[in-house]
């Protein structure tokens, strides 16, 4: 059977059309910005919904032309956390006559942790995974077996960006004011980590995508069309501090670098590396694979069963 899995997240819409027997068909990425201007009143403004309702209908469009019969969407934190939440759903569902599952960030989380595992190998030992939103951030602690700890916070990089100002470029109190606020909110994942005790972090998403294709430019690393890739962390610390010092137009002439990523990658690149100096991170993966490969991953093994 051929599926089609959209990944409704706060920055940009996701599709993946598959086969449940395992072959994958067609990935594609929409920018949507669905959290764009509404995280401090926690309300999806009417131009992010039209934007949202446009690229539904294209990537719906583009599924049924792989010969997609049957549609799965997910949303995630923007819709999970707006006043106007429902409404949105109910209306994308009367248009477009598919169902939306609102997803828990711990659901997100283990979606999350299903589709890297696919994609980098965890092995035995405990590994935190991370998949950096617009809205919301997943942190995992586990192995390729096993989930031991699982949270998800509300510091995407949307959600960032809104709630404190970053000048052009940021400036040290900026900096030092997000890293403190990160810092506080994350407290819980660095006390299970002393218990895990974790050195190996795998991220997915757009700011880890970001790394790989800046990295790959510089020639560092060879990005060929594996699943994953690991990013050498003391590169990874270089291009951190290269963003932290950056304005906006040195940034966007950064080969490798996403246009649509070029001011978000601040928040994202400042809560990434937090995370290698509180857990000293020894080795850092990129993985292509994140929630909607996960839940593919759960239907594949289903068929399976």
């Amino acid at each position: 059977m051929i599926i089609a899995i959209i990944d409704m997240g706060t920055n940009t819409f996701n599709l993946l059309v598959a086969q449940t027997s395992g072959e994958i068909l067609h990935e594609s990425k929409l920018p949507v910005k669905l959290g764009e201007g509404g995280f401090t009143d926690n309300w999806l403004t009417p131009e992010a919904m039209h934007r949202a309702y446009n690229a539904i209908n294209t990537h719906l469009t583009t599924a049924k032309s792989f010969g997609a019969s049957q549609y799965y969407a997910f949303a995630t934190s923007a819709v999970r956390d707006a006043s106007n939440g429902h409404a949105f759903v109910s209306e994308i569902t009367q248009r477009f006559n598919i169902d939306v599952e609102v997803i828990s960030g711990d659901r997100e989380a283990e979606l999350i942790w299903k589709g890297v595992n696919a994609a980098v190998d965890l092995g035995e030992s405990p590994a935190v995974v991370v998949d950096i939103g617009g809205g919301s951030n997943e942190t995992i602690i586990a192995n390729s077996k096993q989930i031991f700890w699982l949270r998800s916070f509300n510091l995407g990089v949307t959600r960032i960006a809104e709630s404190f100002p970053i000048s052009d470029p940021i400036t040290t109190d900026e900096l030092e004011a997000i890293e403190s606020y990160m810092l506080q909110t994350v407290e819980p994942l660095l006390l299970a980590a002393a218990n895990l005790n974790p050195r190996i972090l795998a991220g997915s998403s757009g700011a880890f995508d970001s790394f790989r294709k800046i990295l790959a430019q510089k020639g560092i690393i060879h990005d060929t069309s594996k699943f994953s890739v690991e990013i050498p962390v003391d590169e990874y610390l270089k291009i951190h501090q290269f963003f932290v010092a950056s304005t906006h137009a040195q940034r966007l002439a950064l080969p490798g670098l996403d246009p649509i990523r070029v001011d978000l990658i601040i928040p994202a690149s400042i809560f990434v590396n937090l995370l290698v100096q509180k857990l000293g991170i020894k080795r850092m993966f990129q993985s292509d694979y994140a929630l909607k490969e996960g839940f593919w991953e759960e239907l594949c093994n289903k068929d399976k069963g």
